[in-house]
């Protein structure tokens, strides 16, 4: 019924088109949520890892593993999401000018998330961190922003680059 009061007046007065680059023409981009993404998936892969080895596993133990295990790759996906949304929607030429690349390494993060959702080893973590601290690097370069590498202070206090404010 809404749809066709709507597209009554539509006919009537003519409303313009609007269009823009992404969904929600809003302009945030950061690769911030990718990062605390690609450190859940270690921390779900520390935590798993530290289950298996217990010598056996109660009923609480195996639901515990299975929501570790949900999670791990829920962010794994979420990692890959987040870069695409980042890579489709805000680079254009002129950021691949500035970075070159850039494809590769998404290439790269699309592989590595899909190996943190099909395995339990603890070494597809980290570098699917690095990668992705690679993308935020390049991310923050386009926009003029320095950067800064810290350990980030909570588990699994891996190494992550912020944008320098301030």
């Amino acid at each position: 019924m809404i749809h066709k009061i709507l597209s009554g007046l539509d006919k009537l007065y003519g409303f313009r088109t609007a269009s823009a680059h992404c969904d929600v023409p809003c302009g945030i981009y950061d690769p911030s949520t990718s990062q605390i993404a690609a450190l859940t998936v270690i921390r779900m892969l520390d935590l798993i890892n530290e289950l298996a080895e217990k010598e056996t596993l109660t009923i609480a133990d195996q639901a515990r593993l299975s929501r570790l295990v949900s999670q791990k790759e829920e962010h794994a996906e979420k990692v890959k999401a987040e870069v695409r949304i980042i890579w489709g929607d805000y680079f254009k030429q002129a950021q691949f000018d500035q970075v070159s690349g850039v494809n590769e390494l998404v290439h790269s993060i699309m592989l590595q998330g899909s190996k943190c959702r099909q395995t339990i080893d603890q070494d597809n973590g980290p570098e699917l961190l690095k990668l992705v601290n690679q993308f935020a690097e390049a991310f923050w370069q386009t926009k003029g922003v320095e950067t800064v590498t810290a350990t980030c202070p909570y588990p699994p206090a891996q190494l992550v680059v912020y944008p320098k404010l301030g």
